[in-house]
């Protein structure tokens, strides 16, 4: 009687951890869908556009600027290469992050591409800033007028400019993505990333 009662416990236990094995297995099959479903909804998206400052498509204002790694920066005149601007800040988390991304873009698009690093405030700051971050390989411009002119209100923020001293793309950048979005527009010769995004849905 006790051999047949043990025996019964235990089958009913096996039974028991398969019921909640199976339980799990679903659970997890119902949580990677839905993960899956809010990829799909948040990425990517694309730099997040204002409609602040000079749109895309009209000519960049000019400021010639003085870089405190050396030298001068006309930042937004035409010239031979196409300019990133990059607004960021000491302070910023994102914007620390992002820097990694700038390097290697930096390297990879030297060719074509300028790489612009832009904020305001303490000239002392900033050149602890540098220093610490290794950016000395960077134009790195101070210039409260030149955020105005561009109608930065977040970070941060990057502006597109070609060759021709037009802007071609912007918006505030979170990401990697959202930054490889600005060069993804320029080469649909479109706006946005959403721009191109809805061009292809509809295609």
């Amino acid at each position: 009687m006790e051999y047949s009662t043990m025996i019964s416990i235990l089958s009913f236990t096996v039974i028991a951890l398969w019921l909640v094995v199976v339980a799990m297995a679903v659970m997890m099959w119902v949580m990677l869908r839905q993960i899956g479903v809010l990829y799909e909804r948040v990425a990517p998206v694309g730099a997040l556009m204002d409609q602040a400052g000079p749109q895309v498509g009209e000519a960049s204002p000019v400021f010639p600027l003085q870089s405190l790694t050396g030298g001068n920066v006309r930042v937004g005149a035409s010239g031979a290469r196409a300019m990133l601007v990059f607004f960021l800040s000491p302070t910023c988390p994102v914007c620390k992050q992002l820097l990694p991304a700038l390097s290697g873009i930096q390297s990879s698009e030297k060719e074509w591409l300028d790489v612009v690093l832009a904020s305001d405030g303490s000239q002392d700051k900033h050149l602890e800033f540098i220093n610490r971050q290794k950016l000395s390989n960077f134009p790195y411009v101070l210039s409260t007028d030149l955020g105005m002119a561009y109608r930065v209100q977040r970070l941060p923020f990057a502006v597109l400019v070609d060759q021709s001293g037009t802007v071609k793309a912007k918006g505030l950048i979170n990401n990697r993505e959202q930054l490889d979005s600005l060069f993804n527009a320029l080469d649909a010769g479109v706006a946005s990333f959403q721009q191109l995004k809805s061009i292809r849905e509809a295609g």
